[in-house]
């Protein structure tokens, strides 16, 4: 140990001469060492209170060396949500919007295919009562018509006037009475607007010849369903299968209701109603056979 004039202080020999060895080691290797990182910054990096997966979210931010900090993009984070009830996570994402109105389109399509043909609104069932004009009543003239749809909405129900005069008004049956037609829609009027009605729908009656020659009119054949000459509805009445049977013995022997009864005469609407049931009885098993025919 030696004292340094002008310093002050004592410096220590062998401290000298250990930090020159390193020197000339140094110098001798052509390179410096850099030194160790403290401890004290390697704590600070991995600091637990810095970890972001205690929080529950993973937060992986990709980073090519520590100099691309400068040019950190918060676009490129990858965020990863783990749901506690589920073990596994969905590989897309679920659109709740979507999947409502993809329910509620599903559901709107059930109830619009409670037919073979998907479309009700194409079906409906007619009825007419006629009266008679000329001698003794002999020549039928439409005096009432009734078109119901396929639920038994009434969607037409009028007392019609005939062209000609009226001779016999068959109340016993038609239910007619003069009253009815004094202020009745004219029958050209009436055809008119009954036409425009069955245009491309498919009209179920029954013995339905009867009701379009009152209405001077023929229907397409493909369109009409006569519940008179259906053999399947006469075999499940117990009828022969040929037998043309009234609408009030099949209405009697299939649903045991009872139409057509009292002294008023008949109710075009109710028989309406009636053929359409009969119809649905067994539409799904006759429209199979007639495209199988057809």
């Amino acid at each position: 140990m030696k004292y340094l004039k002008g310093k002050g202080c004592f410096q220590d020999d062998s401290h000298q001469r250990r930090n020159n060895e390193h020197n000339q080691a140094s110098k001798q290797n052509g390179r410096f060492s850099r030194p160790a990182p403290s401890p004290m910054t390697t704590n600070r990096r991995s600091s637990p209170q810095s970890n972001p997966s205690s929080s529950g979210v993973d937060l992986s931010v990709g980073r090519s060396s520590e100099a691309s900090t400068s040019s950190f993009n918060p676009l490129s984070i990858t965020f990863t949500v783990t749901n506690e009830s589920s073990h596994t996570k969905p590989n897309q994402p679920v659109n709740t919007k979507t999947t409502a109105t993809l329910s509620c389109a599903s559901k709107s399509n059930a109830r619009k295919l409670s037919t073979p043909a998907g479309n009700p609104i194409k079906y409906l069932a007619i009825d007419c009562e006629m009266v008679g004009a000329g001698p003794k009543g002999s020549i039928s003239q439409l005096a009432r018509c009734s078109i119901v749809s396929y639920d038994g909405d009434v969607i037409y129900d009028k007392f019609i006037k005939p062209s000609m005069y009226v001779t016999d008004f068959r109340t016993r049956w038609s239910g007619i009475r003069p009253r009815d037609l004094s202020k009745a829609t004219p029958f050209a009027q009436a055809r008119q607007e009954i036409l425009r009605l069955l245009m491309g729908k498919i009209v179920i009656g029954h013995a339905i010849h009867n009701d379009f020659k009152a209405l001077s009119y023929t229907h397409p054949a493909a369109l009409t369903r006569d519940t008179s000459k259906i053999p399947l509805l006469n075999l499940k009445a117990g009828f022969g299968e040929k037998e043309c049977a009234s609408l009030k013995r099949l209405t009697k022997a299939i649903f045991n209701r009872d139409i057509q009864t009292g002294r008023k005469g008949h109710s075009s609407v109710e028989d309406a109603k009636a053929t359409m049931e009969l119809y649905k009885v067994v539409e799904e098993e006759w429209e199979s056979t007639l495209a199988s025919t057809s």
